[in-house]
């Protein structure tokens, strides 16, 4: 049975140089039985790409897509291929590779900072703060302790889940403050490769929210089945992620085994920083 509670965040986006140029190798814990976390997988991905570009130009968007499920008893090998490099912007792709089969592609694009140009920015929706709302990874060790115990991402980061969040168009809405155990270090990739991590935490549960709760509150087993198609990210505004972070998200529509969900990252004094697109196989089974 695997145990992470000596473990931080930070440990999960590490990758190791391979033998060849641009390729990097990483570990992932799991997800759901047998098969590796895909926010995981995407953070590192990231963290590989941003490898490859100066560090003056942070990542600005990615996209990416989840071909195959990953194994988390095997390395995952990460190989970056350098598309261009302009005057502002460097574009990247990313090839996850198992055993010799692709697992996930991804391609992410790093811009050279600009000042001074025009910006509008929206208002945060009005949530409690984080310190009023209970941890829901606490409630879940406490009537779920063995999967809470094997769950890796329960271990590094704080999730608290807001009951009736504002604005809220159908049942398919919620909103989550998230923030890692322990501090990060000074590495802006890191920061961005973090909220990466955590953006694929809750986002595809939203499709079903409308007949299920949210997995580390609900009680009993799950009514769906539930795995991300793919994943879409763009960065606003420079950030900590290990600094309270809210994820306000949706779920607009559901068709043909498929739910669409978006979301957006806020700091807690209520600055928009990033924004999130996805879509999962979502089917409803009856439980066993």
């Amino acid at each position: 049975m695997p145990t992470y509670a000596s473990r931080a965040l930070v440990d999960f986006l590490s990758l190791d140089p391979a033998d060849a140029p641009d390729v990097f190798l990483g570990r992932c814990h799991a997800g759901v039985p047998r098969q590796a976390f895909g926010g995981q997988v995407v953070a590192q991905a990231l963290a590989a790409a941003g490898r490859t570009v100066e560090p003056d130009r942070p990542a600005h968007s990615l996209h990416g897509y989840f071909l195959r499920g990953a194994k988390p008893t095997e390395p995952v090998a990460y190989r970056v291929e350098r598309l261009r490099d302009g005057r502002r912007y460097s574009s990247r792709r990313v090839t996850a590779t198992q055993d010799g089969t692709i697992v996930f592609t991804l391609s992410a694009s790093f811009k050279y900072p600009e000042k001074d140009e025009p910006e509008r920015r929206p208002v945060m929706p009005d949530v409690p703060p984080p310190e009023e709302v209970p941890d829901a990874f606490e409630q879940w060790a406490r009537h779920d302790p063995v999967r809470h115990r094997e769950a890796g991402h329960a271990q590094v980061v704080s999730m608290r889940v807001v009951a009736d969040p504002p604005d809220q168009t159908s049942a398919n809405g919620q909103s989550v403050w998230f923030r890692p155990h322990r501090p990060l270090p000074d590495d802006s990739l890191l920061h961005f490769c973090a909220l990466t991590y955590v953006s694929d935490l809750t986002l595809g549960s939203t499709s079903a929210l409308d007949f299920e709760t949210l997995y580390p509150l609900r009680r009993g087993p799950s009514q769906a089945v539930l795995a991300s198609v793919d994943h879409a990210l763009w960065f606003h505004r420079p950030f900590r992620a290990d600094d309270w972070l809210l994820f306000t998200q949706r779920s607009p529509s559901a068709s043909d085994g498929r739910g669409f969900n978006t979301g957006e990252f806020w700091t807690r004094d209520g600055e928009l920083i990033a924004s999130v697109a996805q879509e999962t196989v979502l089917r409803r089974v009856e439980p066993r």
